[in-house]
């Protein structure tokens, strides 16, 4: 069973930055199919971005070019750096974890682990 623990969310405002973390436990960054999700009351979970095991990135097209995901295999935690940050990037994100995500176009159903949260909150 992997444990997931988000932090750094925050309120910023608009053009600010936030760094989110995920530790992992139970198993290790380097094996795992990650991702970044957030999602909004009254909306459907968004991917955000994903990382696979091997390092290859995809972003939404809402979030390139602002937002950067990465891990840190000796520590053992996903980042997720977010820049030039926008009032429509307030939501809670999550980071996700699944053995082996086979879509090119990873979902949020794909992933089976989950951490409980952080809220980002970005205001103009």
């Amino acid at each position: 069973q992997v444990q997931l623990v988000e932090s750094g969310g925050g309120s910023v405002q608009a053009g600010g930055s936030l760094r989110l973390s995920c530790a992992v436990s139970g198993n290790t960054v380097s094996s795992l199919d990650m991702g970044w999700f957030r999602h909004t009351p009254g909306k459907e979970h968004e991917t955000v971005a994903v990382i696979r095991y091997y390092g290859v990135t995809s972003y939404a097209d809402s979030v390139k070019g602002r937002f950067t995901i990465s891990k840190d295999n000796a520590k053992n935690t996903l980042y997720l750096q977010m820049n030039s940050l926008k009032p429509e990037d307030t939501a809670m994100y999550y980071c996700a974890a699944e053995l082996r995500v086979i879509t090119d176009l990873p979902r949020p159903t794909d992933y089976n682990d989950w951490g409980q949260g952080t809220q980002v909150t970005v205001s103009s």
